[in-house]
């Protein structure tokens, strides 16, 4: 959406084709009974000055400015997220407390390497006891792996720059002002975030989109991309074949290596099918309450449940639920399409989860009078041992089509925050006016590509 978007500000046409229907993917806003949810919670956060620019225009008096807080509850107690030092040495206990502390200086006086894995990457930032009581549980509930199958790259891009001493720096400083000054995503203390959810930034992005004069087609999923050496030709939508001069795809890479027609090379649908996925799932619970507490979500690194995350809509934007007697609860649960929780039926899940909530000490599962699921697939790019190879086989075959651009989560099997997603838009309709950007660089270069160069204006049409 924001490729098209850039390229009709640019006086280009494109077709934009959405397998949904609704626009936004995994960042839409989802209505039940006037209760409105978020999946996944999508903080409006970036260093991005031509983002933040887009954000603004699109949104403008509707775009809210939050503040955040978010916890971690481990052991029965709540600990402040990203973790502060001192609030730590309440919860832990001084004896623990200090165990940390000397877990901390023992990896930073020697650093284990390689640092391959997630697992050693935190460890030698945090120390393992810290390792071992805030990061572990949480991130195999994400994945259902292992933190020593998770690759360190994962790490990198979600937390790049947090460790136990920037923290510590931090916490003798001011909150916002700090979060402003050193730019690290993970501690900033307040966000930007849409009046009724991030689904309005992407509705009213596609009436925008619309009036330049692009078209874009609901419930239009992609079954087959036809290519000959060198260059796509076309996509089969609704059992039509139509051609495409230049093709901008968030497909998940590995269906759209599986789509095309004629077959890839078998080793390249070998990686393609060897690529991984974790699904997810929300079970939002309408609680009988009006106060709940008072994060913005919080993240579950209980053994005991299987709830990893819980957000409460209300404290993103008061719009969000329209009863304020009431409170919206996101039950947040990663899984795997056909096991036991995604086969769930939905009243199942959501006694399931108001269950869980009433053992977290959140809330009593009889103050549930509700609740509605929706789950995601293929909503997260698993970082496993094997992936960068598969992905570089992939990318040199790709390469040869020159008029082919991948972006996005999916399209690009890298775990993109929202703003980085959409700068691989832009990027890419520059490239389609002519430019030359290096889209796998976003979210790998230090500078998040904040300078973009010039783009030519033409009225060419492209296809999205």
């Amino acid at each position: 959406m924001t490729a098209a978007y850039e390229l009709g500000r640019q006086g280009w046409r494109a077709e934009v084709f959405e397998a949904a229907p609704v626009v936004g993917g995994l960042a839409r806003t989802v209505e039940y009974r006037g209760y409105l949810f978020d999946l996944g919670g999508h903080r409006f956060y970036t260093k991005i000055a031509k983002i933040e620019a887009i954000w603004r225009e699109v949104l403008g008096d509707d775009l809210l400015e939050r503040p955040r807080l978010s916890r971690i509850y481990y052991n029965h107690r709540f600990f402040r997220y990203p973790l502060e030092p001192f609030d730590a040495l309440r919860g832990l206990g001084v004896w623990e407390a200090a165990r940390c502390a000397w877990s901390y200086l023992k990896a930073a006086a020697r650093p284990q390497h390689p640092e391959d894995d997630f697992e050693t990457y935190i460890c030698n930032r945090f120390g393992r006891r810290l390792f071992e009581r805030f990061f572990r549980s949480y991130t195999e509930k994400v994945w259902g792996l292992s933190c020593k199958e998770i690759r360190a790259e994962w790490a990198a891009q979600r937390i790049r720059g947090l460790s136990f001493a920037a923290l510590l720096r931090n916490s003798f400083e001011f909150g916002v002002r700090q979060g402003r000054k050193t730019g690290i995503r993970t501690l900033t203390t307040r966000f930007l975030y849409p009046r009724r959810g991030p689904g309005m930034m992407w509705e009213r992005m596609r009436a925008i989109v619309e009036r330049q004069g692009s078209q874009v087609h609901l419930n239009a999923p992609v079954a087959r991309i036809f290519w000959e050496p060198g260059r796509v030709t076309g996509i089969e939508v609704a059992g039509r074949r139509l051609s495409a001069g230049q093709l901008i795809s968030s497909l998940p890479v590995s269906a759209f290596c599986l789509g095309l027609d004629p077959p890839a090379p078998e080793h390249v649908l070998r990686a393609a099918r060897s690529l991984r996925y974790r699904d997810f799932l929300i079970a939002a619970l309408i609680v009988r309450r009006k106060e709940v507490f008072p994060d913005n979500w919080i993240y579950i690194h209980e053994p005991g449940v299987r709830v990893g995350r819980i957000q409460n809509f209300k404290n993103w934007s008061p719009e969000m639920v329209p009863d304020p007697d009431r409170t919206c609860l996101g039950m947040e649960y990663f899984c795997t399409q056909g096991d036991d929780l995604w086969s769930m039926p939905d009243a199942a899940l959501v006694r399931f989860a108001a269950g869980e909530c009433e053992r977290l000490g959140i809330v009593p599962a009889s103050l549930v009078e509700d609740g509605a699921v929706v789950r995601v697939p293929k909503a997260y790019p698993v970082y496993d041992t094997n992936y960068a190879a598969a992905l570089a086989a992939i990318r040199e075959f790709t390469a040869t089509l020159k008029n082919l651009q991948f972006i996005g989560r999916n399209g690009m099997h890298r775990y993109n925050n929202q703003d980085h997603s959409m700068l691989s838009g832009i990027l890419a309709a520059g490239n389609v006016m002519g430019a030359s950007h290096d889209l796998w660089s976003v979210n790998t270069d230090s500078e998040y590509l904040e300078k973009l160069s010039e783009q030519p204006e033409s009225t060419s049409a492209a296809c999205v």
